[in-house]
């Protein structure tokens, strides 16, 4: 009967891992992110498109926003053409993207502003706690703090 229960635990506890290969939901962060806060970025260059309404910085990007925090090699930075705000980034090479004690590295990252989104992509790893996760691709939604991994999902679990 011992037997029985141990297997049984230990295949539920396997379950969630079967189905990683499709994909993956898993809480990336602490708190929800207010997108409407201002958003700083920092960098050694930057060249500004008046005609398409972009601007890109280069060289250590830095760019913050309330709790959340984003480097990368590149970042283009495209506003909207009516209200002159913010529409969405998007980082190049070396991406790293950190929100409370949640880590993520990528190659790329879109960051929408206007629905809350950030879609990494290229070489995804999530680092939380004892827990390492690697795909092809990860969608975050910052306002309930969920993400969605597909392509190649791997898990690590640390038992200490």
């Amino acid at each position: 009967m011992i037997l029985i229960r141990a297997l049984a635990i230990s295949l539920l506890a396997m379950a969630p891992i079967a189905g990683m290969a499709q994909g993956f939901q898993v809480g990336f962060g602490q708190m929800q992110q207010d997108t409407g806060l201002p958003v700083e970025v920092t960098a050694e260059a930057l060249s500004v498109n008046q005609s398409d309404g972009s601007a890109v910085f280069e060289g250590k990007v830095d760019v913050s926003q309330g709790d959340m925090r984003m480097t990368a090699d590149k970042v283009n930075v495209h506003y909207n053409q009516e209200t002159q705000a913010i529409a969405r980034l998007v980082a190049e090479g070396n991406v790293l993207l950190v929100q409370g004690p949640d880590a993520a590295e990528a190659n790329q990252a879109i960051y929408s502003i206007d629905d809350g989104t950030v879609e990494m992509t290229g070489n995804v790893t999530v680092v939380q706690s004892k827990t390492t996760i690697t795909a092809d691709k990860m969608r975050l939604n910052l306002t309930d703090n969920t993400a969605q991994m597909t392509g190649n999902v791997k898990t690590v679990l640390k038992s200490q």
